[in-house]
């Protein structure tokens, strides 16, 4: 009989998830400049966020992407994130960052920002 199996350690303890950031973000046009495109999805950014691959970023690294099969977010994760702001003249990191200031939970995002610094010096 097989010994019991050892648990995997989860890959990243926490992940800060809001739904009312997710809904600001949703709440504006894509990104894009000149798309009009509906429906408008949350787009996960992962540069400078820390997440590995297959991991989700923190919800405040969010933008605004137009749906559906043909629309921006797909293109986003079909090309690369890189790529997509390249092709596109998106400063990706400086959209996220705009995001977060503008929020609804702006104060928390700093504070959980803060705190993570403190933990990782």
């Amino acid at each position: 009989m097989l010994p019991r199996r050892i648990p995997k350690k989860p890959k990243r303890a926490t992940r800060w998830r809001s739904q009312a950031h997710c809904n600001f973000v949703r709440s504006h046009e894509c990104c894009v400049p000149g798309c009009c495109g509906r429906p408008i999805e949350v787009a996960h950014v992962r540069l400078g966020s820390g997440a590995g691959i297959a991991q989700k970023p923190d919800d405040w690294n969010t933008i605004s992407l137009c749906g559906g099969l043909a629309g921006h977010h797909a293109e986003q994760h079909r090309v690369g994130e890189r790529t997509f702001g390249e092709t596109h003249h998106i400063d990706l990191e400086q959209l996220v960052a705009e995001f977060c200031i503008f929020s609804p939970k702006a104060a928390e995002i700093r504070a959980i920002k803060a705190e993570r610094e403190r933990e990782a010096a």
